[in-house]
C-alpha cells in the first residue's frame, strides 16, 4: 500500500500540468499502480463526480465514470445543452450551484479560459478533462505507460511526430517534472506552444525509446482537413520511421486513431504498439487523481 504522503492534493484543481510539482505527479502515478493492482478499493464512498463535457468523448468520459464507480462513488453527466447555462445562466452561478451538489467536477471544453473560470468560481476541485491548451490526464496516463514499459522515466527519450496538439503540451510539461525528454517534430505552423520543435521527423525518432503521435484533425478542425493532411503527410508514423527508434521502442497514440493518416495500421495495431495499455491507464491515473483531490489518500 502507498505510504502516507508528505504532500496533499486535497481540495486542489488540476487545470494544467504546471499545477503539479514532481513529487505530486509521482504520487499520482504510484497510487495509480496500487489501484490498478487492487481495483475495487472503495476509497470514495458516496462521492459525486460531475462530468461537464461540451466536446465529444469516449475514453475520458467512460474512464472517469467507471473510475468513480470503482471508488464507491457516482458520476453525473452534465451536458451543457441540458443545463440552464444554455439558456443564459452565467457560468459563475452554475459553478456555485453545482459546488453545493458535487464533490468534484471534470470539465471538457474548447477554450482554456472557460476552464479557468470554472476553477475560479467552483468551490470544489476542478479537473481539466481536455481543453484546446492541455490534456493533463492523458499525459499522466502516457507517463505511467512509459514507466511500466521502460521501468523508469528518468532519461527516457520520447519522440513526438505530427501535429503539436494539446496532448504534446501536457506531455512535454510533465517530462520536465519527471525527467524524460520530449523531442517533437512538426511542420511550420503546427508547433505546440512552448515546446522545442524540429522539422525532420527522422531527427525526432532517431534513438527514441517511445514514439508518439496524435490525430491530425482534432475536434473543431474539420474545415481544415485538406490543408492539414497535405502539411502533415510527411510526418506519418510508419514502419520506416519507427525503425529509426530504439529496437525496443514502442508506440503511443491517445486515440481516436485514423489508420493511414497519422499512423499506418501496421504500426497502430502491430506488436510495438502500447495504445491499449495507454488507454487503460487513463482509468487508473484518474482514479488516483480523484482519490488525492478528495483527500482519500
Amino acid at each position: 500500500m502507498l505510504n502516507s504522503l508528505d504532500i496533499s492534493l486535497a481540495g486542489r484543481d488540476l487545470l494544467r500540468i504546471s499545477d503539479l510539482v514532481p513529487a505530486e505527479a509521482e504520487a499520482i502515478l504510484d497510487l495509480a499502480v496500487e489501484l490498478r493492482e487492487q481495483p475495487k478499493q472503495p476509497l470514495l464512498p458516496g462521492a459525486t463526480l460531475g462530468l461537464y463535457f461540451s466536446k465529444h468523448s469516449t475514453r475520458t468520459r467512460v474512464s472517469f465514470s467507471a473510475g468513480i464507480a470503482q471508488l464507491g462513488g457516482v458520476a453525473i453527466a452534465l451536458s451543457p445543452e441540458e443545463l440552464q447555462i444554455s439558456r443564459g445562466e452565467s457560468l459563475p452561478d452554475t459553478a456555485r450551484a453545482l459546488s453545493r451538489y458535487l464533490d468534484v467536477i471534470a470539465v471538457r471544453t474548447h477554450a482554456h479560459a472557460e476552464l479557468e473560470e470554472w476553477g475560479e468560481w467552483a468551490t470544489i476541485p476542478v479537473i481539466n478533462a481536455l481543453t484546446a491548451d492541455e490534456h493533463p490526464c492523458q499525459a499522466l496516463a502516457d507517463a505511467l505507460t512509459i514507466r511500466d514499459r521502460v521501468g523508469s522515466l528518468e532519461g527516457v527519450r520520447v519522440a513526438w511526430v505530427g501535429d503539436g496538439s494539446n496532448v504534446l503540451v501536457s506531455l512535454a510539461a510533465l517530462g520536465e517534472l519527471l525527467g524524460y525528454e520530449v523531442v517533437a517534430a512538426s511542420p511550420a505552423g503546427f508547433e505546440a506552444p512552448g515546446v522545442e520543435t524540429v522539422r525532420d521527423p527522422r531527427e525526432a525518432a532517431a534513438g527514441a525509446d517511445v514514439v508518439v503521435t496524435d490525430t491530425w484533425i482534432s475536434m473543431g478542425q474539420e474545415d481544415e482537413r485538406d490543408e492539414r493532411l497535405r502539411a502533415l503527410e510527411p510526418y506519418r508514423l510508419d514502419d520506416a520511421l519507427l525503425a529509426l527508434a530504439s529496437p525496443d521502442a514502442f508506440v503511443l497514440h491517445c486515440l481516436p486513431a485514423h489508420p493511414g493518416e497519422e499512423a499506418t495500421a501496421d504500426v497502430l495495431y502491430g506488436p510495438r504498439s502500447a495504445i491499449w495499455d495507454e488507454a487503460e491507464n487513463r482509468l487508473h491515473v484518474q482514479k488516483a487523481l480523484l482519490a488525492l483531490l478528495l483527500g482519500a489518500r
